[in-house]
């Protein structure tokens, strides 16, 4: 209980504090009371003194009756719920249904055994598997939630259960390593392509208005392959040493995934009804994004799970985690929305910017890229961030004498899916992966900042001499 208490404290004084502070200059006091609200939720969700959700849901509440974002009462909880609308919001969750059909029906069980039994040897097999399977999809699937919460996940997240790792004090044993490896190639992937993404899309029509710079879809992956091969190398090892499974090897494992698979028997009807729809999926979000949305595809399939009755409404309803993860990402993206409509993160990037008069342009350029990554700590969704910071970055970069200003743009564009390491919340596949249960609070925001560290600089340390030595 007094673990609890503390827990509970220290956000409402964070809150506290900030909101006594005075105003700074630039912000109208409703946008600094809604900042203290946001940084209170945000140390909230770190020491989860209760589930996540219940803290997102109350402090949208909070600034909701407060009028904080809107002074109309009618517009204040039109913004409250307006994180329920959001498209990335229910292509997660549908992640979780497309999961529950793979669970149900037992095709991921047998793919995850296909897989054991092939490269389950060795740990670290498995982790350039997953991340291997992920770049050969990257090109063609715009949404990484429909990738890798929607493809990748359902799959692997079948596969740490036959090796007896379960969520909470197995979950090391080797989910926790093949989950996080997963999500981590994903946001590597995500910059590795234009189309790999769908804020990238985004980012390149903001930079071609912003700046009259225009970017093909060759031109970016040139830009990017210095960094992205290394990345996607090492990636899986990387891990392997600083979050290691403690499962290395098994040579019992295949074996046993062998005889598992043939007390399976053979392959089911609503398996293949299950494949079937995850193919129509895939083909769909591949190739169908000029007349469908990713995330309609994703309620149509589990429409038809449902018809099929490959999976039932009670096991819909049941799924409790599901829920969860759909009420606590809805409000967050609402808080993150809420802090760009007050006029906090403009003035913070504009203040940033302030601070680097005098620098030479390549030193701006690596700070202002460092900052509009670092920003994403304050957002829930990559497409705000894109559209909130990008122009007002690149504004500011390009106004700097000698910038080279397609380098600087090419840097902010590759940030955007690395960023999406760097929390629970930072990109859509994340809540699906945190919720798994297998990644714990404190590894994942430990890990994320850690990773996002590496992924930073080496677009730094790597990109920034490549395109200018190409590009500049």
């Amino acid at each position: 209980m007094e673990s609890t208490a503390w827990k509970a404290l220290i956000p409402l004084l964070v809150g506290i504090v900030i909101a006594v502070l005075p105003v700074p200059q630039g912000l109208t006091p409703n946008a600094w009371y809604f900042f203290a609200c946001f940084a209170a939720v945000i140390v909230g969700l770190i020491l989860e003194p209760i589930p996540s959700a219940a803290i997102g849901f109350i402090g949208i509440a909070l600034i909701a009756a407060l009028g904080l974002v809107a002074p109309k009462p009618g517009d204040s909880i039109k913004w409250a719920l307006s994180g329920f609308s959001n498209s990335t919001v229910w292509l997660i969750f549908g992640a979780f249904m497309l999961a529950l059909g793979y669970e149900k029906t037992g095709l991921g069980r047998r793919v995850a055994l296909v897989l054991v039994k092939v490269l389950g040897r060795k740990t670290l097999g498995l982790g350039y598997a997953v991340t291997f399977a992920d770049l050969v999809l990257a090109p063609f699937t715009p949404s990484n939630t429909a990738r890798s919460g929607g493809i990748i996940y359902p799959v692997i997240r079948n596969l740490p259960v036959l090796y007896g790792s379960l969520p909470g004090e197995t979950a090391r044993k080797i989910g926790a390593y093949v989950l996080w490896t997963a999500l981590a190639a994903t946001c590597v992937n995500s910059s590795m392509f234009l189309t790999a993404l769908a804020p990238n899309l985004l980012a390149l029509e903001l930079v071609n208005k912003t700046a009259h710079i225009g970017i093909e879809w060759g031109e970016w992956l040139y830009g990017f392959l210095p960094v992205g091969i290394p990345l996607i190398l090492i990636l899986p090892y990387l891990i392997y040493k600083i979050y290691p499974p403690e499962i290395k090897s098994s040579d019992e494992v295949p074996a046993w995934a062998s005889e598992e698979l043939a007390k399976m028997g053979k392959i089911t009807f609503k398996e293949v009804l299950m494949a079937l729809l995850a193919i129509l999926a895939l083909v769909l979000w591949i190739g169908g994004g000029k007349f469908i949305d990713a995330t309609t595809v994703t309620l149509v399939v589990i429409s038809l799970m449902l018809i099929t009755g490959v999976v039932k409404h009670d096991d819909v309803l049941s799924h409790k985690r599901a829920w969860d993860i759909l009420i606590w990402f809805g409000t967050l993206v609402a808080l993150a929305d809420g802090l760009n409509k007050v006029g906090f993160v403009t003035w913070f990037a504009k203040g940033a910017t302030v601070l680097l008069a005098g620098m030479s342009p390549a030193a701006t350029m690596v700070l202002l890229v460092a900052i509009f990554f670092i920003i994403h700590y304050m957002f829930a969704s990559l497409t705000a961030h894109t559209a909130a910071i990008l122009p007002v970055m690149l504004a500011a970069g390009s106004a700097v004498p000698g910038m080279p200003v397609k380098v600087f743009a090419l840097l902010l564009c590759y940030s955007l899916g690395l960023m999406g390491i760097i929390t629970p919340y930072a990109t859509g596949p994340g809540p699906v992966y945190f919720g798994s249960g297998y990644i714990s609070r404190k590894d994942f925001w430990l890990q994320g900042f850690i990773l996002g560290f590496v992924f930073l600089v080496f677009l730094l340390g790597i990109g920034v001499p490549w395109l200018l030595a190409t590009q500049g």
